[in-house]
C-alpha cells in the first residue's frame, strides 16, 4: 500500500495492490494526483484495475476522470455509493465560488469536468474482490449521504507483525485522528454522523488501522478513548 497528500486540501490518496507488478486499487484520487500517481504505479510495475471513493466530494473525485480514462488499455469503473452517485454528474456546481476561485488561483487555471465513463455504485455491506483484494462496504452518513469506509482484512506491508494490528479502515472522512468530517457542508447531517459513529465506527475492532481521507493514520482502539466525538458514545 502506498499513500500520498494530494495537491490540495492534503486529501490523502491511497494505492492498493497485492504485490508489485500486480493489478491495484486507487482510492479518493484528489486534486492535482495525476503525475504523482502515474510515476508510483510505473516505481511498482502496477496496473490499475478499479478507483474507490469514500465519497463524492471535490477533493476526494477530482482526478478520477483521467485516472479513469488515463492509466489503463480501456476505461477502468469507478465505484461510489448509491447516494453520492449523483456528486459525479459535476461536482463543480456543488463547491462555493469562492473555493472555485481560490483553487484558480492556485492552480493557474479554471477547473473543468467531466463524468467518468463507467460509475459503479455500492451499498452497504456490499463484499468487492477487485485486483486480488477483498473488501467490505460500509455506509457511514454524515459528511455526505453517501460516505463510506472500506475495510479489508489485512495490513499494509509497512505495518510490522508485532504492531498488534489485523485489519486496515479506509475512512475517507469519516474519522480522523482525534477528529471527525464536517457536518455542515450540502448532504451533511450531524444526526446521521452521531449515528454512524455509534453504530458504525465504535463496531469496529480496536485492532484496526484507520487511514483517514485527510492527516495522519490511526486505530480504532486509540480513537475509541481520545477522540472526543467518539468518548461518550
Amino acid at each position: 500500500m502506498i499513500g500520498f497528500p494530494a495537491a490540495a486540501f492534503a486529501t490523502n490518496c491511497f494505492v492498493l495492490a497485492p504485490a508489485e507488478g500486480e493489478r491495484a486499487l486507487i482510492i479518493d484520487p484528489g486534486i492535482g494526483v495525476v503525475d504523482r500517481l502515474r510515476t508510483v504505479l510505473s516505481e511498482h510495475r502496477l496496473k490499475p484495475a478499479a478507483v474507490l471513493l469514500t465519497h463524492g466530494h471535490l477533493d476526494h473525485v477530482y482526478s478520477v476522470t483521467p485516472v479513469c480514462t488515463g492509466s489503463a488499455d480501456e476505461a477502468m469503473p469507478a465505484y461510489i455509493h448509491t447516494d453520492d452517485e449523483y456528486r459525479l454528474k459535476n461536482p463543480l456546481e456543488l463547491v462555493d465560488p469562492e473555493l472555485m476561485a481560490m483553487l484558480q488561483m492556485q492552480f493557474g487555471k479554471l477547473a473543468t469536468w467531466k463524468e467518468p465513463e463507467e460509475v459503479r455504485t455500492i451499498t452497504d455491506g456490499q463484499s468487492l474482490q477487485l485486483a486480488g483484494i477483498d473488501l467490505s462496504v460500509l455506509h457511514a452518513p454524515g459528511h455526505t449521504e453517501g460516505s463510506v469506509m472500506f475495510r479489508v482484512e489485512d495490513l499494509p506491508s509497512q505495518v510490522g507483525p508485532d504492531s498488534g494490528l489485523t485489519r486496515t479502515l479506509f475512512a475517507g472522512d469519516v474519522l480522523f485522528a482525534g477528529g471527525i468530517g464536517r457536518t455542515d457542508l450540502p448532504g451533511g447531517s450531524d444526526a446521521a454522523m452521531r449515528a454512524s459513529l455509534r453504530d458504525v465506527v465504535l463496531s469496529e475492532q480496536d485492532d484496526s488501522l484507520v487511514l483517514p481521507g485527510h492527516g495522519p493514520a490511526t486505530t480504532i482502539g486509540r480513537e475509541r478513548v481520545t477522540n472526543p466525538y467518539l468518548v461518550g458514545l
